[in-house]
């Protein structure tokens, strides 16, 4: 048979998952592993990077296995974005975690950087706003907190970079450290116009080029397998891309009017631009992709805590314990029971607030208990604060001349909950629309190798996309929701007030 599969890995924060795509753009297996977080001190969140290897090494071999290794023309990369990762260049262990995207303990050097007054030019330059999110400020924390770190990453001993580049480099046998433009973009340290890493950044970071890997476009050949047990060498790497920026190509390959929201353990809102425009300063303008021809721009809100609040919440309110089955109904019949939260708000800024409002000093809040407040409350508060959290940065969009929003394309796993997408939609006042195929980050990546593996256009690739199912507004409930959110604007500024 002819080899006509795609293997994409999507390595996300929570778990990681492989799929085997065929050349319709079907997935025809899929493998999943949990992976594991710490969270060692208040504010820090951090993973093991040789267990986030030997997972997605481990989904690779199994989906392999499904369909023959026969069949496998290349290998995609989708990763959870911003998570940075050092490691030695001659042995390839790592010198310390993974400081996940989560993970807030830069936050006294970001306080630095704005009394310095460096935010304008920072975000001029790169896009992005100043926050312990981004890369940069987890690469100086570790070369900081490692022995004679900076000493040896200017010699080129340490590598720094991203989950792509760590996972490419022990894919490839250790012969290739490269990232794509996308997972550059959120780094902190590239010029967003040029694509490439920028002096100015690099210094005021303290981090050396010789540290960081090569800049490709997403969509290319940047390698091929090598020394990997139980994955054949030689088979080529045609495609890395960040996790989010990997969706929105897989819902409709950046075409002006979709706006995507990914729902995850956070999620990222993202709508796509022809050119750079860092004016909104609530958000973060970043490089959507790079097809291998040339750069699409996106405009993008961050939120650190969607699913992962909800998961708070279930913990404390003893619902963590059930099964996945059952626990999924629940999420859907407890909140449908109640006609509204009666004022209950949770607003899950649990190592602090993403976009628009971008303060790591805040702390979550649950405001608004009454005698009468009960589990069906605060559950139907935690998935509210999803969709109230993604429609702060869709207003926040619309100061954009360009922007406009047709349809809110969804896509990740709080979506299959039906009464959070209907909610949504009704708060929004416009469509909601979920994408048919689950695995949407690793097939956005599956369709990026596919356009290198047979030098297709967009347009030729536009048959392989996915269909989707709509949610529309009601208008009695959106009039209601516009009251309800005025409601959860007065509680974030609770959570704004908390750190100061």
């Amino acid at each position: 048979m002819d080899k006509d599969i795609i293997i994409a890995l999507d390595e996300g924060t929570s778990n990681v998952k492989a799929v085997a795509i065929n050349a319709a753009g079907e997935v025809v297996a899929k493998a999943s592993r949990p992976l594991g977080l710490a969270t060692p001190q208040p504010g820090w969140v951090e993973q093991d990077g040789e267990a986030l290897l030997s997972g997605s090494f481990a989904v690779i071999r199994e989906v392999i296995a499904r369909v023959g290794a026969g069949r496998v023309a290349a290998l995609a990369i989708s990763n959870q974005r911003e998570t940075a990762i050092g490691w030695s260049r001659e042995t390839g262990l790592p010198v310390s975690p993974a400081l996940t995207w989560q993970c807030s303990r830069s936050g006294p050097f970001c306080d630095q950087l704005r009394r310095d007054r460096q935010e304008t030019l920072i975000r001029s330059v790169t896009g992005l706003p100043v926050a312990p999110l981004f890369s940069g400020s987890k690469m100086r924390w570790l070369l900081d907190n490692t022995l004679d770190g900076h000493q040896r990453a200017s010699q080129g001993e340490i590598c720094l970079g991203t989950i792509d580049a760590w996972l490419l480099w022990h894919l490839s046998g250790g012969k290739q450290f490269r990232c794509d433009l996308s997972n550059a973009a959120r780094t902190q340290l590239l010029n967003l116009r040029e694509q490439d890493w920028d002096a100015q950044m690099l210094a005021l970071f303290g981090i050396p080029r010789a540290a960081l890997p090569e800049i490709c476009p997403s969509s290319g050949h940047f390698g091929d397998t090598c020394g990997v047990e139980g994955i054949d060498d030689g088979i080529p790497i045609l495609a890395m891309v960040g996790d989010s920026h990997a969706a929105l190509y897989g819902h409709g390959l950046g075409r002006p009017g979709g706006v995507k929201a990914t729902y995850g353990t956070g999620s990222s809102v993202m709508a796509p631009l022809p050119v750079p425009d860092t004016r909104i300063t609530q958000l973060a303008t970043t490089v959507a992709w790079h097809n291998g021809e040339r750069a699409v721009y996106g405009l993008e809100g961050n939120i650190p805590h969607t699913g992962d609040g909800v998961a708070w919440m279930l913990r404390a309110t003893g619902m963590s314990g059930l099964a996945e089955g059952p626990l999924a109904t629940l999420l859907q019949e407890l909140p449908a029971s109640i006609e509204s939260t009666e004022g209950v708000y949770f607003v899950p800024a649990l190592t602090g607030t993403g976009a628009p409002w971008w303060d790591d000093h805040a702390r979550g809040v649950i405001c608004g208990l009454s005698r009468g407040s009960e589990q069906a409350h605060l559950v139907r508060a935690a998935l509210e604060a999803i969709a109230y959290q993604i429609a702060d940065v869709i207003e926040a969009m619309k100061q954009h001349p360009d922007f406009h929003l047709e349809t809110l394309m969804v896509d990740g796993g709080p979506t299959r909950n039906a009464w959070l997408m209907q909610f949504q939609a009704d708060l929004l006042g416009c469509p909601v629309a979920r994408s048919s195929t689950a695995e949407l980050s690793a097939l956005g990546a599956g369709l990026l190798a596919r356009r290198a593996l047979n030098c297709l256009s967009d347009d030729q690739l536009a048959s392989l996309l996915p269909s989707h199912d709509i949610w529309q507004p009601d208008d009695a409930r959106h009039q209601r929701c516009q009251t309800y959110w005025q409601g959860w604007r007065d509680a974030v500024q609770r959570t704004l007030w908390s750190g100061r």
